[in-house]
């Protein structure tokens, strides 16, 4: 259990939240996830994969965007691989049931998966109609006849493996966007000047690797930059939280969290969706950069 601590002030469009004109204290607990349990990649993936995870699935849950793609298992299903999210959507299972799946940092799914992601954007589709019938019959029989969760995330991650050595190299362009948006909130154009590259070709490249382009990515991970600060325990109240994640205001933030997750600031950090990558993030906020800096390992060009 995580107990996250934020001071709201009145007046602040934090309804519901304050209880006078003074600074109050806001304690939101982030609750273990009793039925999903994500694990660390292994060491030679993580450029690759966020987490891998397990779950026996109970009642309804809500998903929120994080740029993410996934491939997993679901007993008696087979094999599915989740696109990239623009709107949070919920999922019911029959309780009990078992699934586990890895999931890739954004842009990086499409990429192995020899798909553009804007071709699986917000579906959920068969491993079959993504690398065809041999992978999904293979990798299904050996998952199905696995002893534990563990055996088939090591499955999943050898068949990560298998399509990252298989080439080609990844666009390099993709993985400095994802390492700049992860930081700050960057202008579409000041991005693609950065990156030595027309607005166009951005947007064309972004969305085959993340199903969509630099300004809906740039607000997804924006809104996952916020959740990974108030996890990081400061007390600190919503507004500086906002400025800090790249808002223009308290109002920028919930208009936005209404927009992707459905949910209110308060209420998206007192659910599930602030766990779902375990120990690791697909933001940097210990890094946040000043605008105008183009933070990538190499030119993008």
């Amino acid at each position: 259990m995580h107990t996250v601590h934020l001071e709201l002030r009145a007046g602040a469009g934090t309804s519901g939240d304050v209880t006078g004109p003074h600074v109050s204290v806001f304690v939101i607990t982030l609750h273990d996830m009793g039925w999903y349990t994500p694990t660390s990649p292994s060491s030679d993936l993580t450029d690759t994969l966020v987490c891998g995870w397990s779950a026996r699935t109970e009642g309804e849950h809500l998903l929120v965007p994080d740029a993410c793609m996934d491939i997993l298992w679901i007993r008696g299903v087979g094999i599915r691989v989740c696109g990239p999210e623009t709107a949070a959507w919920s999922f019911t299972l029959p309780p009990g049931t078992e699934s586990v799946g890895v999931r890739f940092r954004p842009g990086a799914g499409a990429h192995l998966l020899r798909t553009s992601a804007a071709e699986v954007r917000d579906i959920r589709v068969g491993l079959g109609d993504v690398l065809g019938s041999t992978w999904e019959r293979t990798l299904t029989d050996r998952l199905d006849n696995a002893s534990d969760c563990a055996e088939r995330i090591a499955l999943f991650e050898n068949a990560v493996r298998a399509w990252r050595d298989r080439g080609p190299d990844a666009d390099p362009l993709i993985g400095n966007v994802r390492q700049a948006l992860a930081r700050h909130s960057w202008n579409v154009g000041a991005l693609a000047d950065a990156a030595s590259v027309t607005e166009r070709q951005l947007q064309r490249r972004c969305n085959d690797a993340f199903g969509y382009g630099p300004a809906t990515l740039r607000g997804i991970l924006r809104l996952q930059r916020f959740m990974a600060l108030a996890q990081s325990g400061a007390r600190t109240g919503l507004a500086e939280l906002a400025a800090t994640a790249g808002y223009s205001d308290q109002a920028h933030l919930s208009r936005e969290c209404r927009r992707i997750s459905s949910l209110t600031p308060s209420a998206l950090l007192a659910g599930e969706a602030p766990g779902w990558h375990g120990a690791d993030s697909v933001v940097d906020v210990g890094n946040v950069q000043a605008p105008g800096r183009w933070t990538g390992e190499e030119s993008a060009a």
